[in-house]
């Protein structure tokens, strides 16, 4: 299996948002990944936005963007939409997250994937693209019931220790999940098991990706770069400017 860099920029900190529709949702989905990034980066920012949740839960998630993303500059934004009715609350998810864009321009989206049983993950996942077109977006799965598991496109290895690590503080930062049958060590790790296996790694979290960019010409890089920069709204041309049409 042929394994990409994350294209880290060289002047910045990585910027990193995550999505959830709940809290634990992130932290269940991608807490290997931030653990792992969190451990790599010597500079990191990260955005953490949660759209639903209780006063009790909310409280939970906050603890758990601070031990997932240790060291880490941690912005974190925790809203009120009406949890499991965020498809009829469309309109306030997609300005929830485009208010984020205003503020925060991530090099790496984490969020639920487009397939996802649960409406709330589905609504997120169909607003991401629209919002973040020009950044590597990657859909998180999170084991239910459902039996919705996909076919991923994408594999973030782990470490047994990272692996574990992330049970560990799923236990201690959502202690008020500890009674769902389903939230136990062998779901977890042995879904990390699983994709393990499948990319050759002791464990992994898996991603859907719906589009990226394979960049081999270093030059090319560049070009692009600069081509997105100019089409940005920051960087009109003059005759954009003035009203003025493509020439």
């Amino acid at each position: 299996m042929l394994s990409l860099l994350l294209d880290v920029p060289e002047d910045r900190p990585l910027s990193v948002l995550a999505l959830g529709a709940h809290p634990d949702d992130i932290e269940i989905g991608a807490g290997g990944t931030l653990l792992s990034l969190a451990g790599s980066q010597s500079r990191l920012r990260a955005c953490y936005v949660v759209l639903t949740g209780t006063a009790e839960r909310q409280l939970e998630a906050r603890t758990a963007a601070a031990e997932f993303l240790p060291g880490a500059e941690l912005s974190i934004s925790l809203l009120n939409l009406p949890e499991g009715r965020l498809p009829a609350a469309w309109a306030d998810v997609k300005e929830a997250i485009e208010e984020v864009m205003m503020s925060f321009r991530p090099d790496l989206v984490i969020a639920p994937q487009s397939d996802d049983a649960h409406q709330d993950h589905r609504t997120i996942a169909e607003i991401v693209p629209t919002v973040f077109r020009d950044q590597l977006s990657l859909g998180y799965e999170i084991p239910k019931w459902d039996g919705d598991l996909s076919r991923p496109a994408v594999y973030v290895p782990l470490s047994a220790e990272v692996a574990r690590r992330k049970v560990e503080l799923l236990h201690t930062c959502f202690p008020s999940q500890r009674g769902r049958d389903w939230w136990d060590d062998e779901v977890f790790l042995g879904l990390g098991r699983l994709r393990g296996m499948e990319c050759r790694a002791p464990y992994a979290e898996a991603f859907a990706c719906a589009k990226a960019r394979l960049q081999i010409d270093p030059k090319l890089c560049a070009l692009a770069a600069a081509t997105a920069n100019l089409l940005s709204p920051g960087a009109r041309s003059p005759e954009h400017a003035g009203g003025g049409g493509v020439a």
